[in-house]
C-alpha cells in the first residue's frame, strides 16, 4: 500500500480551510477557484479513509460478538463486506496516486485506428467498446461527442466524453497505440493479422480560465453530418468544425441536435487539445534539460492484446499480463490502470502482478 500520511494531509485541509474562509477570498477569482479544487482534492481521499477505517473497526466488532462461525448466514455477509472494504481499500490507493493537476477531471477520449483498412478499424470500434464498458462499471457517463463510421466496419473515427470523478486520472493511464493480433473475420483465407489503434485522453476542460483562445485565431466550419445515423449522428447540418489556426488543431462535434450546442462540446475539447499541448511542450522542454529522448506517442504501443494462437493481453510499461481476454475487453482493465499508477508514483517499474493473482483482482474490483 502506498503511504498516506493522515496527519500531513488533515493540516493542509485544515489551512486551507481558514484560507477559504476569509472573506477576501474572491479577490483573486483564478486563485480562489484554483485553491478550493485543491481542497476538494485533498479532503476527498481523507474523507474515504476515515470512512474505510469506521468500516474496519465495525466489522471487526461485528466479528468478534456475532460469533460468524456459529451463523452462517452472518459469516457470509461478512466476507462480503470484507471484499468490499478492500476492493474500496485499493480504489483510494488509486486515487492517492492520482497527484496531477487535472486527474479529478472527466475525460474525454478519441479513439483513431492505425493502417490496414477495415481490421485496424473494427479493433478501434471494439476498444472504444472496451472503455465504454469500463465506464458503466464505475458507474461513469458515456456520452458520444463524434462519431465516424467505417466503410465496410467499425470506426474511421470518434470521441467520447467519459464523465466522473477521477475519469481523468484513471484514462491518463490507457492514452497511446494499443496491438491486436488475431485471425481476421475480414480474411477470407483465415489469416493471422496485427493491427493497431490509437486512445487519446484528455482531460474536459469546461473554465475559460485554464486557457484563452483568441476568437481571431479560429475558423468555424459547418457541415452536415456524415455517419449512418441511429444512436451516434443526427443527421442535421448542425455539425461543427473548429480549426486553431496558429497550432492547426482541430475539433469536431456532430452529435448535438443543434450547431450552437455542437459548437460549445467543439470548443471544450479545442481547449482540452490546447491544454494537452501546452503539457506536452512542458514535458518535452524538462526532456531536453535532462538530456532525455522523448518517444513520439504513436510509435509508442503500450499494451498488446493476442487471441490467437493463444490469449494473452500484455502492458509493455509494467510487464503486467493475463490470459483473459475476454474480461479485459468486457471493461476489466483497472488492474492495468493501478500498475501504471504505481509504476509512476515510485518512479520505476512495479513488480508485475501473477495473473489472477489477488492484488489484481482487487484493483479489478473483484475483492
Amino acid at each position: 500500500m502506498i503511504p498516506f500520511d493522515v496527519a500531513g494531509r488533515t493540516g493542509r485541509v485544515t489551512g486551507l480551510e481558514e484560507r477559504a474562509a476569509r472573506p477576501d477570498l474572491w479577490r483573486d477569482a483564478a486563485a480562489a477557484r484554483a485553491m478550493l479544487q485543491q481542497l476538494e482534492a485533498l479532503r476527498g481521499p481523507l474523507e474515504a479513509y476515515h470512512g474505510l477505517t469506521k468500516r474496519r473497526d465495525d466489522l471487526a466488532e461485528l466479528i468478534e460478538l456475532g460469533k460468524p462461525e456459529e451463523d452462517p448466514d452472518l459469516g457470509r455477509e461478512i466476507a462480503g463486506d470484507l471484499e468490499a472494504l478492500q476492493r474500496d481499500a485499493v480504489d483510494l490507493e488509486v486515487r492517492i496516486l492520482m497527484t496531477g493537476k487535472y486527474d479529478a477531471k472527466s475525460a474525454i477520449v478519441a479513439f483513431h485506428p492505425g493502417a490496414g483498412g477495415t481490421e485496424s478499424q473494427d479493433w478501434a470500434e471494439m476498444l472504444m467498446r472496451m472503455y465504454t464498458r469500463w465506464s458503466e462499471r464505475r458507474g461513469f457517463k458515456v456520452e458520444v461527442l463524434d462519431f465516424l463510421e467505417g466503410e465496410e466496419a467499425g470506426i474511421k473515427s470518434a470521441t467520447l466524453l467519459i464523465s466522473g470523478p477521477y475519469a481523468y486520472g484513471f484514462l491518463r493511464a490507457e492514452k497511446g497505440v494499443h496491438r491486436l493480433v488475431r485471425i481476421s473475420p475480414f480474411d477470407a483465407s483465415g489469416r493471422r493479422h496485427t493491427s493497431f489503434a490509437s486512445v487519446d485522453v484528455l482531460p474536459e476542460i469546461a473554465e475559460d480560465h485554464e486557457v484563452e483562445i483568441n476568437p481571431d485565431d479560429i475558423r468555424v466550419d459547418t457541415f452536415r453530418s456524415s455517419g449512418a445515423g441511429g444512436q451516434h449522428v443526427n443527421k442535421t447540418d448542425s455539425a461543427v468544425r473548429i480549426t486553431h489556426i496558429p497550432t492547426g488543431i482541430v475539433a469536431t462535434c456532430q452529435n448535438e441536435r443543434s450547431q450552437h450546442a455542437n459548437r460549445l462540446t467543439a470548443m471544450r475539447i479545442l481547449r482540452a487539445r490546447l491544454i494537452d499541448r501546452q503539457e506536452a511542450e512542458r514535458e518535452q522542454e524538462l526532456a531536453a534539460l535532462r538530456g532525455q529522448t522523448q518517444e513520439i506517442a504513436w510509435g509508442s504501443q503500450i499494451r498488446s492484446y493476442v487471441f490467437q494462437p493463444y490469449s494473452l493481453v500484455k502492458d509493455h510499461r509494467t510487464g503486467l499480463e493475463t490470459g483473459n481476454v475476454q474480461a479485459v475487453m468486457g471493461g476489466d482493465v483497472d488492474r492495468f490502470v493501478y500498475a501504471y499508477l504505481r509504476r509512476a508514483a515510485r518512479g520505476r517499474a512495479a513488480p508485475p502482478e501473477a495473473p489472477g493473482g489477488a492484488a489484481a483482482d482487487h484493483a479489478a474490483g473483484r475483492g
